[in-house]
């Protein structure tokens, strides 16, 4: 039998096709566009989504026998404000998960609610990426939208909803709104009435591997499937990476290097780090993970090699950077173009290089951007070895993870080893993973990472290395709080 993986990402839809015992047959990726109305504002049109799934399954399928397909398992972007009104219309765009115009919420959410109530009720205390406080600007700012609002969903639940016709989400998603009990699995009716909303208003819950339906007849028809396809409720896409990168029991570790960087730290038990640094989230194995978050990780290469270099030749960029440079870069760069969540959580916080001279070239820059975005990601390393967390390796994934350069700073600058896929499509493919769990190919999560999820290559760090790294941590550590005031000041903060 065969399985498609779903892969609804942030600037494109990656389809994947894969057999029962983990050959991936096919890849199809659709592009779709994202808008940024005003500053630190991004939001996308779901009728893109919709677009490119329905017209890019079929093409995923073309020359593969359509009748083997049994089932469907979605890994979305996280967080993004999905609204429908009685009639399921959407009502306005998408806000993402990078979306930073929901400052004053976030501060009335964490100062007049309180972190410590946010966090007994939730686990988590708000960022600007979430949910509720998008619920909150709304019914602020666009009352008349908020007052249509039938059902509320995340992202890759709006496919599922197409696909289905059933208003669904996973635990691992629902966790990122700030409106899930996430201990107890269940949505918060005190966060809810906070919001506004009810819980009619909200989508049914699922774990990530269950069943939620089959395809519609109408939709089975244009997708040329049959009509007994299961579609699984999925997961966040990077609650779905990790099942695609195996990283699933106690004390398990994923990074993914795409537009956002996270560190996923699987557990089989329920727990909240007392400062909030780190997410709790539910996990697609029906478990428990803490999650840091960086907002801008790939994309903050991306940005550099394309918008300001002018370039799409990422390894000739990156050619000049010498064994004998890594370590030694003496300029610093603040990875934060989008605000920042973890764990500092400063929506003003903004992209910042250090330490350039006259002699700074090309490479000291690219350099300096990768080497930021991994000290970024330690610092939530960090979190997690505070609360007694060893992490000494981890599986690494996402487009960064493609640049074996940046793979060996990411070890040295952790100190750790890194395991990397055999498979680089974590998402899509740990969303196929759910889809066989759904439909009765493995009995349990566990099983089908076990079975199908294998090492390609090990990354080990270099003793001098590291030593030179960590004192360029250090150093990366006292710029941010330097310019907190004045990041704050620049977008009209009153201190």
């Amino acid at each position: 039998m065969l399985y498609i993986g779903i892969d609804l990402g942030t600037s494109a839809v990656k389809l994947l096709l894969m057999d029962g015992e983990g050959e991936i047959k096919n890849i199809v990726s659709k592009d779709y566009p994202l808008e940024f109305p005003q500053p630190g504002w991004s939001q996308q049109n779901p009728e893109d989504w919709k677009k490119a799934v329905l017209e890019g399954i079929p093409e995923l399928l073309r020359s593969f026998d359509a009748s083997q397909v049994a089932g469907i398992g979605a890994g979305g972007q996280m967080h993004g404000l999905v609204v429908l009104d009685e009639h399921d219309n959407v009502i306005r765009p998408a806000i993402l998960w990078n979306d930073g115009r929901t400052a004053k919420q976030v501060d009335y959410l964490n100062g007049v609610v309180g972190r410590e109530k946010l966090s007994k009720l939730t686990a988590n205390i708000a960022f600007a990426g979430f949910t509720a406080p998008k619920l909150l600007w709304m019914r602020e700012n666009e009352r008349s939208n908020f007052a249509k609002i039938a059902k509320i969903m995340l992202p890759k639940d709006y496919i599922n909803y197409l696909l289905t016709g059933v208003h669904c989400t996973d635990y691992s998603d629902a966790s990122g709104m700030l409106l899930l009990d996430v201990e107890h699995k269940c949505w918060s009716r005190e966060m809810l009435e906070l919001c506004g909303v009810s819980e009619s208003q909200m989508p049914r819950l699922f774990e990530s591997y269950e069943k939620v339906g089959t395809l519609l007849p109408e939709i089975a028809q244009q997708l040329g499937l049959p009509e007994n396809v299961v579609v699984c409720a999925g997961a966040g896409d990077n609650a779905a990476a990790a099942v695609g990168t195996g990283t699933v029991g106690e004390g398990a570790c994923n990074i993914s290097l795409g537009t956002s960087g996270t560190v996923f730290i699987s557990s089989e038990q329920f727990g909240v780090d007392p400062h909030n640094a780190l997410h709790a989230f539910a996990h697609a194995d029906g478990h428990y993970h803490l999650m840091g978050c960086m907002l801008s990780a790939a994309s903050c290469n991306k940005w550099l090699m394309e918008d300001i270099f002018h370039t799409s030749d990422y390894a000739a960029e990156q050619a000049d950077i010498t064994p004998d440079k890594l370590g030694n870069n003496r300029v610093c760069f603040l990875p934060y173009l989008m605000g920042e969540r973890s764990p500092i959580n400063d929506t003003n916080a903004r992209g910042t290089f250090v330490g350039m001279t006259m002699d700074t070239s090309r490479s000291d820059l690219t350099q300096a951007v990768l080497e930021g975005v991994a000290f970024a990601i330690r610092d939530s390393f960090e979190v997690a070895r505070a609360l007694g967390i060893p992490i000494h390796r981890s599986k690494i994934c996402g487009g960064g993870a493609k640049s074996p350069l940046w793979k060996t700073i990411m070890a040295n600058v952790l100190n750790i080893q890194l395991d990397v896929p055999e498979s680089e499509q974590g998402p899509g493919m740990g969303g196929a993973m759910l889809a066989m769990v759904a439909c009765g190919r493995y009995p349990s999560v566990a099983a089908a990472c076990e079975a199908l999820v294998r090492t390609a290559e090990t990354i080990s760090p270099d003793p001098e290395l590291a030593a030179r790294y960590e004192v360029r941590y250090q150093q990366f550590k006292a710029v941010y709080p330097a310019l907190k005031d004045v990041f704050a000041a620049m977008n009209g903060v009153q201190l």
